[in-house]
C-alpha cells in the first residue's frame, strides 16, 4: 500500500463507484499564458535576435570581412528600428509586465551599436594600434555610460547627447578615406558630445519634420545596402548622398524650432 500511495501521490483521486466526481483544479489552466502574453513573449524574442545578429556581425569582423559585418549590423539596426512600434501596437508593457523590453533593447544595441563598432575600429587597421585601442577604450566607457544615463531623451523626444550610434559613424570610417588621425579626432569628439547637452534627432519619435526624416532615413538605408554590395567601394553619388543625409541627422538637433514644445 505504502509504493501504491508513493506512485500516485499529488495525482488526483479517481471517484470510486457511486461516489460524486472529484473536483480537478483549474488553476494550471488559469496559469497558461494568454494570447496576448505568448504575441508579447515573441516581440522579445524578435528583439533578442538582435543579439544573435551582432554575434554574426561579429565574426564577420574577426575574419576580416568589414562589408558582412556592416551587413549583420544593417540588420540588427531594421530589428531595432521596428521591434518598438510593434511592441507598442501589441501593449507588452502591459501584457508581459515581467521581462522589460527597454532593458533587452539596451542589452542588444550595446552589443550592436557600440561593441562590435569598437572591435572593428581597434582591428581595422584604420589607425596605429597604439591609438587604436584608447579610441575603442573611450566608445566602449562613453557608451556604457550614457546607456546608464535616464534623462538620455528629452520630453520631445530627441537624444540627449551623442547617442552611441558608434555602428553609423564606423560604417562612414570604412566607406570613405580618412587619416587614422581625423578618425581618432572624429571619436574623441564624439564620446566628448556623449555628455554635452545637445539635441540628436530619434527618426521615429521626434514629431517634429517626421515625414521628411523618415523619407531621409529610407534614402540612407537604400544607399548603405548600395554600399556594403558594392563590398564598401561604391560610386562616388552613394558616397555623396550619404554624407548629405548623415549631415541632415547631425545638424537636425542643432537648428532651433520654430513652433514652441506642446
Amino acid at each position: 500500500m505504502r509504493d501504491v500511495d508513493e506512485e500516485h501521490a499529488g495525482r488526483p483521486r479517481v471517484a470510486a463507484m457511486g461516489e460524486p466526481p472529484v473536483a480537478v483544479s483549474a488553476k494550471p489552466f488559469a496559469e497558461r499564458p494568454t494570447r496576448q502574453q505568448t504575441l508579447a513573449f515573441a516581440v522579445h524574442i524578435f528583439t533578442a535576435t538582435g543579439a544573435v545578429l551582432g554575434l554574426l556581425a561579429l565574426i564577420a569582423a574577426v575574419e576580416g570581412n568589414w562589408a558582412l559585418m556592416f551587413a549583420w549590423l544593417g540588420a540588427a539596426l531594421f530589428v531595432d528600428g521596428i521591434d518598438g512600434s510593434i511592441a507598442r501596437k501589441v501593449r507588452v508593457v502591459e501584457v508581459l509586465p515581467r521581462w522589460s523590453g527597454e532593458t533587452l533593447d539596451l542589452v542588444v544595441d550595446y552589443l550592436t551599436y557600440v561593441l562590435v563598432p569598437a572591435f572593428a575600429v581597434a582591428t581595422g587597421g584604420l589607425m596605429p594600434t597604439w591609438l587604436a585601442v584608447p579610441a575603442s577604450a573611450a566608445i566602449l566607457l562613453t557608451s556604457a555610460l550614457y546607456f546608464a544615463d535616464t534623462n538620455m531623451k528629452t520630453e520631445d523626444k530627441y537624444f540627449q547627447g551623442f547617442p552611441a550610434v558608434w555602428n553609423l559613424v564606423v560604417f562612414y570610417f570604412f566607406l570613405l578615406p580618412m587619416n587614422g588621425y581625423v578618425v581618432a579626432a572624429i571619436i574623441a569628439f564624439l564620446s566628448a558630445a556623449t555628455f554635452l547637452p545637445i539635441k540628436f534627432v530619434h527618426p521615429f519619435r521626434v514629431v517634429r519634420g517626421r515625414i521628411l526624416t523618415i523619407a531621409l532615413m529610407t534614402l540612407w538605408a537604400l544607399l548603405a545596402v548600395t554600399a556594403v554590395v558594392e563590398k564598401l567601394a561604391p560610386p562616388v553619388w552613394v558616397d555623396v548622398g550619404l554624407c548629405l543625409v548623415g549631415l541632415y541627422f547631425l545638424l537636425f538637433g542643432l537648428v532651433p524650432s520654430r513652433r514652441r514644445a506642446a
